[in-house]
């Protein structure tokens, strides 16, 4: 009973808030839910869910809770993917490493790493701290250390966000890194930190600016593209068609920070006009409610969102409407182009 409601009864006070109407008395090891029908059938499949992780010796934490009722509410909405039990999300290992496993944790990234498994092409497309970068690159790890593919190669677009390039110290490799810093960092979470630098000389994980990927052709390889909003529709193309034979790609986003100059159109924006009925391709959209960063990000993405809403169309100079464009975006259009 100590793991089922959490020590000093953490994890009952957490569905006790998650159900106010409904009162939940707990008698040895009975738990007794009194309420409408529709909340009590709720706790019910909660405590079911619940016993199911527990089951397979994983714990439960305060979070995991909260987002297992999370889950339940949008399967008990109709919403789309709400036929995934939460047991099964939770448990779903992708890599596990020096102690730590790397899972999905909402239904939403249940779907995105099972559409990464289904199709060749994936955009993974949503706000800051959805972990839309970091389970790509689970998969690509996963890829690799099971032969399904010969290396790794991550990219992204050395597009400032404010600061400016040349102002920085140092040779171009300098330069660059600070834009390449978040993928050494996640896979650093994902390898033994001793093999990185072995991988990398050896041309087994290649982490290198977007520019670097034209005239290629990448064959047996997963390769990431990452902040794929700061690309215009022409670097979203040259990416695209590097793809090669047994190959697997996947391009993350956030069309809601996007740091090119005013004026440029964002490839990421465009690419699902383009592509939304193409075969083999997938566009996986994560929200708010995806977020897995401290529960205030969550909080701060749908608040801009509100303001945006409230602050009128969200015009951009190219003719597009998109009112969740983001404060960035904004800045911009008021200032005009540069």
């Amino acid at each position: 009973m100590v793991t089922v409601l959490g020590s000093g009864d953490s994890l009952l006070r957490v569905i006790e808030t998650a159900f106010p109407e409904t009162d939940i008395h707990v008698r040895g090891n009975e738990v007794t839910a009194t309420g409408a029908p529709e909340e009590v059938a709720l706790v019910q499949r909660l405590f079911d869910e619940m016993m199911l992780v527990l089951r397979t010796g994983q714990p439960m934490t305060e979070d995991a809770v909260e987002r297992t009722i999370a889950m339940l509410r949008e399967s008990e909405s109709g919403a789309e993917g709400g036929h995934s039990a939460p047991a099964q999300v939770l448990t779903q290992d992708i890599l596990s490493n020096r102690g730590r496993t790397i899972r999905p944790k909402t239904l939403n990234q249940k779907q995105y790493v099972d559409a990464i498994d289904k199709h060749t092409v994936v955009f993974g497309i949503g706000p800051a701290g959805t972990g839309k970068t970091y389970l790509a690159m689970a998969k690509a790890v996963q890829a690799l250390q099971s032969k399904q593919v010969n290396r790794i190669i991550l990219t992204r677009p050395a597009v400032e966000a404010g600061e400016r390039l040349g102002y920085l110290p140092g040779t171009l490799y300098e330069k660059i890194d600070p834009y390449l810093r978040p993928l050494y960092d996640a896979l650093h979470d994902m390898l033994d930190p001793d093999s990185i630098p072995r991988l990398m000389t050896s041309g087994t994980i290649e982490v290198a600016p977007l520019a670097y990927m034209r005239g290629r052709s990448l064959n047996d390889a997963f390769i990431i593209l990452d902040e794929a909003q700061n690309t215009n529709p022409e670097q979203m193309k040259m990416f695209l068609t590097r793809l090669g034979f047994d190959s697997k790609i996947v391009v993350t986003g956030d069309i809601t920070q996007v740091d090119l100059p005013g004026g440029t159109r964002s490839g990421l924006r465009q690419v699902r006009d383009i592509l939304e009925d193409v075969e083999d391709v997938n566009f996986s959209t994560l929200t708010s409610r995806d977020v897995v960063r401290h529960k205030l990000v969550g909080r701060i993405v749908d608040a801009y969102e509100r303001y945006d809403v409230r602050d009128g169309s969200g015009s951009t100079p190219n003719g597009e409407t998109d009112a969740t464009r983001g404060a960035r975006d904004d800045r911009h259009q008021s200032n005009g182009s540069h």
